[in-house]
């Protein structure tokens, strides 16, 4: 199954929601910020406390994938700085191709600098 991860910053019930019920991906963010639940201790909504629970041991990262994030930041920083920060396609699916585009396009810039 594809995952997404994403630091603290994007840790909302709605993202969680949307990642996994609408995208059919996995996501996996720490639920560090934001509003705390009623007793204070766990966040409110169902993925923040699984989030919580699962993130809380580095045991628990390690399982789930999320001590590999610095990599993912690496690409997207690179693709922003050579490709772009803004798509201009407007619907989802047009975005998503973007996307895939510009990975492609990253990748073969990474292959045909390496064969210099």
């Amino acid at each position: 199954m594809t995952a997404v991860v994403a630091d603290s910053g994007f840790d909302s019930e709605s993202n969680h929601q949307i990642a996994r019920q609408d995208m059919g991906v996995r996501s996996i963010m720490p639920a560090g910020t934001g509003r705390p639940g009623k007793d204070e201790k766990l966040p409110s909504g169902y993925w923040r406390r699984r989030m919580r629970r699962q993130l809380h041991t580095k045991r628990g990262r390690r399982r789930s994938g999320y001590t590999q994030r610095w990599q993912v930041e690496t690409v997207n920083s690179m693709l922003k700085r050579n490709l772009g920060p803004a798509l201009r396609a407007r619907t989802a699916r047009r975005r998503s191709m973007e996307l895939m585009l510009r990975c492609v396009t990253h990748n073969l810039m990474i292959f045909s600098h390496a064969l210099e």
